[in-house]
Order: structure tokens, then C-alpha cells, then sequence
């Protein structure tokens, strides 16, 4: 099955296709149609957009564009490709012990361009798509992650990949109304060919 990454235009678009799952899909061809489409959904709210745009705040919370872009990023990179492999996690994320700065994602994407950021979450997609495609040989969905919880326990790549699009859930709702506020963006799929 081929899977795609997100890639960057030279305008900070990102790729917003959806490819469309085949009409018998198995339990894995729809995990991963359900979460590279929120992957699409959340690249068109996110992307395009100058450092105005991605550092505009939008009260009462502080959450920004940016800030969602590196927070998802950092997600990817945790969730998927660290947890996954239980390889160390690529900079800037191996600089920061896990848990000791819950905000520093949000804190800091206002110091970094938009491309620095939208290229953060690309590389993150790309290595938790590389993750997800060697562990799937090795065991599917019940493949136990890398990651052991606080009981002595794994959850297993069924597990990780729902917490993921999940977590994509959340924060495509969050970006759908913050790019509306920035620049009045609205829908809900990016537009197809």
C-alpha cells in the first residue's frame, strides 16, 4: 500500500491529498486511511501561512497555528517513531528529557520560521510512517511497541495508531477554528483534484 508524507511547496503548502481506502479495506488499510486523512485535514489548516499567521494567538487560549504544528510534531516523533522503534528520538526532541518541559513545544514555536516548523513535522510524519511500515510486517496491529507503561505493560500498534489519529482529532478541531480566525479558511477536506 502506497503511503504518502506531506510534502512542502515553496509557498509552505503541504500536501493535502486523500487517497481513498478500497471498498474492502482491512482493519489496517482503514486505520491508516483514517489517520493520513486527518494528517490532510490538519496539513490544510495549518499550512500556508507566513509567521503572522502561525504565531497569532487566539484568547482566552494561548494556543497557536505553530504551536500545533510543533506539538504534532513532537507527537509523531514520540508517539509513533520513538515509542514504536524505542530508538532515541531525532533533535530537537533528544535534547528534551520526556516530561521535564510539557510546554516547551508550545513555548518555542514562536522562535522558529514557518519553514523550520513545517519541515519538523514533515521529517517527524516521515519517520512515524517508517515506523509504522516495519512494524507492520512484524506482528500487525497486535505488535507490541517498544514503549513500557508504568504496570510493565506495551500497548500494541492497534493502540498506538488510535491514540495518534486521536490526538490529530483534538487538534484538527482546534486548527480548523484558528486558520478560520487568521484568514477566514473554512471546510472540512481540503480540496481534491
Amino acid at each position: 500500500m502506497h503511503r504518502s508524507v506531506p510534502a512542502m511547496a515553496e509557498d509552505n503548502s503541504l500536501d493535502t491529498t486523500i487517497r481513498e481506502p478500497s471498498l474492502d479495506a482491512d482493519e489496517v488499510e482503514m486505520l491508516l486511511f483514517a489517520l493520513e486523512r486527518s494528517r490532510a485535514q490538519f496539513a490544510w489548516k495549518c499550512g500556508g501561512l507566513d509567521a503572522t499567521g502561525l504565531r497569532r494567538q487566539h484568547p482566552p487560549s494561548a494556543m497557536t497555528l505553530g504551536g500545533l504544528v510543533k506539538h504534532m510534531a513532537g507527537v509523531e516523533e514520540r508517539m509513533m517513531a520513538l515509542a514504536v522503534t524505542g530508538q532515541p528520538p531525532a533533535p530537537p526532541w533528544d535534547a528534551i528529557p520526556p516530561g521535564t518541559d510539557p510546554d516547551w513545544e508550545w513555548r518555542t514555536a514562536a522562535d522558529d520560521s514557518p519553514e523550520e516548523l513545517y519541515a519538523l513535522w514533515r521529517s517527524a510524519v516521515e519517520r512515524s510512517v517508517a515506523a509504522v511500515d516495519a512494524a507492520l510486517p512484524d506482528g500487525g496491529l497486535d505488535r507490541l511497541a517498544a514503549l513500557t507503561l508504568g504496570n510493565g505493560k506495551s500497548p500494541n500498534l492497534r493502540r498506538m495508531l488510535v491514540d495518534l489519529h486521536d490526538e490529530y482529532a483534538r487538534h484538527v478541531g482546534h486548527a480548523d477554528l484558528f486558520r478560520e480566525a487568521v484568514d477566514g479558511l473554512v471546510g472540512e477536506d481540503p480540496p481534491q483534484e
